[in-house]
C-alpha cells in the first residue's frame, strides 16, 4: 500500500470526512531537500469534517497528526488544509 493510500485510510477512519484529498506533491520538489528521488516525500492534505467544528486550528492539526500516527515521521513535508 502506498503512503498516500495509508494516509487516506487513516484519515477516513478517524474523521469520516465530507471531503478528503491526499496529494503526493513529491515531483514538485525534485532537487530540493528531503526528496530522495523515490517520491512519497511531500504531501498536501485537504480535509473537511464536522468533528473539526469546535476545535482550534492547533487542535485540528494535532488531531490529524495523531490520526496519521507513525506515517508522519516517514514523510519530509506535510501541508494541511483542515476545515469543517
Amino acid at each position: 500500500m502506498s503512503l498516500r493510500d495509508e494516509m487516506q485510510t487513516a484519515l477516513e477512519n478517524a474523521f469520516n470526512p465530507s471531503r478528503l484529498e491526499v496529494v503526493d506533491d513529491s515531483d514538485s520538489h525534485i532537487g530540493h531537500a528531503g526528496h530522495d528521488g523515490q517520491g512519497e516525500s511531500h504531501f498536501n492534505i485537504l480535509i473537511r469534517a464536522a468533528v473539526f467544528e469546535n476545535m482550534t486550528r492547533v487542535a485540528r492539526h494535532r488531531a490529524v497528526h495523531k490520526a496519521l500516527g507513525d506515517i508522519v515521521p516517514r514523510v519530509h513535508a506535510l501541508a494541511l488544509d483542515i476545515g469543517i
